[in-house]
């Protein structure tokens, strides 16, 4: 089964997020990743939905949400076309021993330390899902206690543009 992400430009209002998913589940359809945000329109929202599935699949996906109301556009972001990166938090066990190996470590994945505490740190990191994958088991050693992770965001390379044509 393939990973696809697509784009979807929406009506930017209450509950438009919420019917999205729920179409979507009521299909069976598997939501790896959701993220919404807002863009250079202040009336239009942004989503990026990452979906497990074949071609068949997809179509369908991008079908079904282009039948509601609220949305403006459907796109599928490829790979080879587009830029994604992803946004984790963690926070680590870090006692004063391990704090120097904590600092290389987090310097060489460009990741940045943004909370100390007396047994904890709280580490940034932004890429893409193999390198946050890569940092997080390299983290399993010292201990992680909490992680969360933004969800695959995308953007098209080039000059064009995922917008309504007016």
């Amino acid at each position: 089964m393939d990973r696809n992400t697509l784009a979807v430009l929406v009506v930017n209002k209450p509950g438009v997020l919420a019917r999205i998913s729920g179409l979507l589940s009521r299909r069976v359809f598997n939501i790896e990743s959701i993220a919404a945000g807002y863009t250079e329109e202040p009336d239009v929202t942004r989503i990026t939905i990452v979906v497990k599935g074949d071609v068949h699949i997809l179509d369908q996906v991008m079908k079904q949400l282009s039948k509601l109301v609220d949305v403006i556009r459907v796109v599928e972001m490829r790979t080879e076309e587009s830029v994604d990166r992803e946004l984790a938090l963690i926070k680590v066990r870090a006692g004063v021993d391990r704090r120097s190996d904590m600092v290389n470590i987090v310097s060489v994945f460009r990741a940045n330390i943004i909370d100390v505490g007396k047994e904890t740190m709280i580490i940034e990191i932004l890429g893409d899902e193999q390198k946050i994958n890569a940092f997080c088991a390299v983290l399993e050693d010292f201990g992680v206690v909490e992680l969360v992770r933004t969800g695959k965001i995308s953007l098209s390379r080039g000059p064009g543009a995922v917008k309504q044509e007016l």
